[in-house]
């Protein structure tokens, strides 16, 4: 599954170690084991072999499966649980440094990283259990500890192997690397307990929500995690909330603003910044090409969507609506900036939005931003004659001519539909679209969505700046439209 991705994926500063491969195990049996037959000796071994060749093949998935399968036969063999605890750790290194962006292209499904970490760290400690005086064993729940970013705990672990083994090479490595981050991690904080951190950003609680089962997270965390399972992040107790009815814990919220108050005053800022980017910042959504003057539904229901949602909705509503490109298959150069209008967040976590376009954009550059994309972005308006000159006025006769055309074919076209409701309540929507003729540019838009064109056309009147081309275009496909044929 990871395949030449994982060769790409992006380093994330942490240095694990002694996970480079794996064990065979044994063929002969010692002659007083006799818990499984030689027909399933021959199976265990099979399994064995084939996870080896799939992990060495950076196959994880499949190198995890076959270790599940040989652990069922023979429960608690420290080879076979040492074999799964180094696929875990890989697989959850791989999806930890896994650019955002290659999701939208090879999305994958399953577990996250911290869950295959915790798989990981649970097998390390079985085979701790039957392998103490192995330094191994030591290292492979240290990689544990170091992937769940409890850099403390793991260095005990490995100051505690070197105690079995001082001369060990990874065990020296991963100590240094465990120093490392330890000290990056308190450099310029105030010495404090992490009684009021939260348990997945690791960060002081910002406003603060306490699940049914008495854990507390901060509340954007707690329903990030909840995207992909509707379990309590610690205790797997099934929890029945939604942003809309979870209260912040009030009482909680003072004791840390009153205690901690210029680092709350940082999160708050961080919080910030997420909900409002800035004026010329807007967060991204691939889907489609879209023009001004259209109203239309989105349901949101992708984990990465479902938080952009949600940061939007505490912000200034609106976000971008950009397309890949299949020319250069990245986001295009233009989208069009877009407005929640209304927002209903349904009770398995989707957002069931009604969004209207507002202007257009030019994307000058765009980053990932916890896994879905941020566009700094530059509005582009359509260059026009000088008030006054003859082709301004030839621009506006235009327009209005226009106008009278299009009301003539839209009454045209509702009469055609009759038989049609939906079609029918399509058009009447965009009739109640259409803008002042005084705004030559947005009418010329409005004019373009009377018919469906293809993602490639609509892309480039969104980048034409010619307003007189695009009604000429625009008039066109009604023209095609009309006779019942497609302008090719």
């Amino acid at each position: 599954m990871l395949g030449e991705e994982a060769q790409s994926s992006s380093s994330s500063g942490l240095c694990l170690a002694g996970i480079d491969d794996v064990e065979e195990l044994p063929w002969k049996e010692n002659e007083s084991d006799r818990s499984t037959s030689s027909e399933m000796q021959d199976h265990l071994h099979d399994l064995v072999q084939s996870g080896n060749k799939a992990f060495r093949e950076n196959r994880m998935d499949e190198a995890i499966n076959c270790y599940s399968r040989a652990n069922n036969i023979k429960r608690g063999d420290p080879i076979i649980l040492s074999n799964r605890c180094i696929a875990y750790i890989k697989f959850a290194e791989f999806l930890k440094n896994r650019p955002p962006s290659i999701s939208e292209y090879r999305p994958i499904s399953g577990l996250d990283p911290t869950t295959h970490a915790g798989l990981a760290l649970k097998d390390a400690e079985k085979v701790m259990s039957l392998r103490t005086n192995l330094a191994k064993s030591y290292i492979l729940k240290a990689n544990a500890l170091i992937l769940l970013e409890k850099y403390d705990l793991a260095r005990d672990v490995i100051i505690s192997g070197l105690q079995i083994d001082s001369s060990s090479d990874l065990l020296l490595n991963l100590e240094r690397s465990t120093a490392a981050l330890t000290g990056r991690r308190n450099l310029g904080k105030t010495l404090r307990t992490d009684d009021f951190d939260c348990t997945l950003c690791l960060k002081l609680l910002y406003e603060p929500v306490t699940t049914p089962c008495g854990h507390s997270f901060c509340r954007s965390c707690l329903f990030q995690s909840m995207d992909r399972s509707n379990r309590c992040p610690l205790c797997r107790t099934v929890l029945f909330i939604s942003p809309r009815t979870c209260a912040i814990s009030v009482t909680l919220k003072s004791i840390i603003q009153k205690n901690f108050p210029e680092e709350y005053a940082e999160r708050m800022s961080e919080h910030e910044n997420l909900t409002n980017p800035g004026v010329d910042l807007l967060p991204l959504f691939v889907m489609d090409v879209i023009l001004p003057c259209q109203k239309f539904q989105l349901n949101i229901f992708e984990p990465r969507y479902r938080l952009m949602v949600r940061r939007i909705m505490e912000g200034n509503r609106r976000m971008g609506m950009v397309i890949i490109d299949s020319m250069t298959g990245s986001i295009a150069d233009y989208g069009c900036e877009v407005e929640i209008t209304d927002c209903e967040p349904l009770p398995d976590g989707r957002f069931f939005l009604e969004v209207e376009s507002r202007r257009r954009c030019r994307i000058t550059r765009n980053w990932d931003q916890d896994g879905y994309r941020v566009g700094e972005v530059e509005w582009v308006q359509d260059s026009y004659p000088p008030e006054g000159t003859q082709e301004r006025n030839d621009l506006q006769e235009m327009v209005t001519r226009t106008a009278a055309y299009a009301r003539q074919w839209l009454r045209a076209a509702q009469e055609a539909a009759r038989g049609d409701r939906l079609r029918l309540a399509e058009l009447f929507k965009i009739e109640g679209l259409i803008p002042s003729t005084q705004d030559p540019e947005r009418f010329s838009f409005w004019l373009a969505t009377l018919t469906n064109r293809r993602p490639s056309e609509r892309l480039e009147l969104l980048r034409l700046r010619d307003t007189k081309e695009r009604l000429r275009r625009a008039l066109l496909y009604m023209k095609a439209d009309e006779q019942g044929c497609r302008l090719q």
